[in-house]
């Protein structure tokens, strides 16, 4: 399940000076219960965080934010099951949790805002008349005047941002024809896409270092393109620092996903799924801490943090 179209060189990013503050989050969607590859991405995103000390000794804050924006895909019940889940496994958050679906206000001022200023369009395209064309979107409809109904919003793309470098994976080169493409911001269902979510949430959190999985590594250019258009056109903000990674796959090549039905992890015994979850991210547990207490693994983990341990890998076979 290699990324064909996104390159990872060997060179990470040295340390970075201490900030002023770390803002980071976990941000699941509530299409399912969450599984061990969830549990790799909410912890690495919790360490790092909890891990950073300022020079005023103050700890990162740890962010949640529930993406709930896409109801056919939404179950019931899985917001409030996903909380319940994190606290269990002793990840526990700084701030109210938010929920994309009270957003939407939002979300339409900067549409309306970016079609104020010329940086968006509607376009009617279909996904089988841009596959024809070879799968990258050409702008056919950024002169065609098309009409608000049954189309989707595109961003007009100034920047083609498609370099980056990663906190865990060093300097990564995504494609760049389609880090060039107008994208969509808002679907033609009706629904606001994912890239307009995100990048909207991550600036109404003030979120400073984002970690995730390497899943969405292509989808950072797009988002590194956005908050550069915000913040040049009308909403001053500032672009997170990335970190994405290995993703937890099976021996067929399926990474482990709600949508893959990946079993869910077991609320009533967390200690040795929190232990392998360090294991796979490099951490070197020690192995007394398979007799310890969540509170113990945690703090434990908090403590001995270490970025550069974590594997410079796309993916990992669990089997």
């Amino acid at each position: 399940m290699q990324n064909l179209h996104t390159f990872v060189y060997n060179k990470r990013p040295l340390e970075p000076k201490k900030a002023h503050q770390y803002r980071g989050r976990f941000a699941p969607s509530p299409s399912g219960l969450l599984h061990f590859g969830s549990l790799i991405a909410a912890l690495a995103s919790f360490l790092d965080a909890k891990a950073f000390v300022n020079d005023c000794g103050e700890h990162g804050k740890w962010l949640i934010r529930i993406e709930d924006i896409d109801l056919p895909r939404e179950k019931k019940g899985a917001s409030s099951a996903i909380l319940t889940t994190l606290e269990a496994f002793g990840l526990h958050w700084d701030e109210t949790a938010l929920y994309q679906s009270t957003q939407s206000q939002y979300y339409r001022d900067i549409l309306s805002s970016l079609a104020h200023q010329n940086l968006s369009y509607y376009c009617q395209c279909t996904r089988s008349q841009i596959k024809v064309i070879g799968g990258i979107y050409q702008g056919h409809c950024r002169t065609a005047n098309c009409h608000s109904t049954a189309s989707a919003i595109r961003l007009i793309n100034q920047y083609g941002l498609h370099q980056f470098n990663d906190i865990f994976q060093g300097d990564v080169v995504c494609n760049k024809a389609l880090a060039n493409e107008d994208f969509i911001i808002h679907r033609k269902d009706g629904l606001f896409a994912y890239q307009l979510a995100v990048v909207a949430d991550d600036i109404a959190q003030g979120i400073t270092h984002v970690v995730r999985g390497c899943d969405l590594l292509e989808p950072t250019a797009r988002q590194l393109t956005l908050f550069k258009t915000l913040n040049s056109s009308f909403l001053p903000c500032m672009t997170p620092q990335y970190g994405h990674i290995p993703l937890a796959i099976t021996s067929e090549g399926y990474k482990l996903s709600k949508q893959n039905k990946a079993p869910a992890i077991d609320n009533a015994n967390p200690q040795p799924a929190l232990v392998a979850a360090l294991m796979f991210l490099g951490q070197a547990p020690m192995p007394e801490l398979a007799f310890a207490s969540v509170e113990e693994i945690i703090q434990w983990a908090i403590n001995n943090w270490q970025r550069h341990r974590v594997p410079k890998a796309l993916e990992i076979n669990i089997d």
